[in-house]
C-alpha cells in the first residue's frame, strides 16, 4: 500500500534538509538532548527547535521532557512510511524494467539474420578458392 501522499510529502519534506537528516543520522546512534543535537551546527537553539518540530510533524523523531531538558529519539513510522513508498515504485520500476529488457531481447532476437552455410554471408566467388 502506498502511503498517503500528505504523510509521504512530509516525509520528504522533512528529510530533503541537510541539517534534519544529520539529526536523524545523530538519533540512530541513540537519544540526545536538544543541546547536544545543538552542538555540531552553527545554529541557535531556536533553529535546532525548528528543526525537531519540521522532524516530529513528519514522525521522524520524538521528543520527550526529562526534568529541564527535552531528550528526542528516532520515531520510526516516518522512516517505515518512507521505505513503504520506495518499495513500491522500486518494485514497480523493476517489473516495468524486466519486461522491456524481455522486449528488446526478443524484438533483437527477430531482427538478426540468419548466416547461411560455413562462410556467414561471405561473397561466392571469395568462397570458391
Amino acid at each position: 500500500m502506498i502511503p498517503s501522499s500528505a504523510r509521504i510529502d512530509r516525509t520528504f519534506s522533512a528529510l530533503a534538509d541537510p541539517t534534519r537528516r544529520a539529526i536523524v543520522q545523530r538519533l540512530a546512534l541513540g537519544e540526545a538532548t536538544v543541546t547536544e543535537l545543538a552542538r555540531p551546527f552553527a545554529i541557535s537553539l531556536p533553529a535546532i527547535s525548528r528543526h525537531l518540530r519540521v522532524l516530529e510533524a513528519a514522525a521522524l523523531v520524538r521528543q520527550e521532557r526529562s526534568g529541564q531538558f527535552r531528550r528526542c529519539r528516532l520515531d520510526g513510522e516516518g522512516l517505515r512510511t518512507a521505505a513503504a513508498w520506495l518499495d513500491f515504485y522500486r518494485h514497480f520500476w523493476g517489473e516495468s524494467l524486466d519486461r522491456l529488457d524481455e522486449h528488446l531481447k526478443s524484438s533483437a532476437a527477430a531482427r538478426v539474420p540468419k548466416a547461411k552455410g560455413r562462410n556467414h554471408g561471405k561473397h561466392k566467388a571469395r568462397a570458391k578458392r
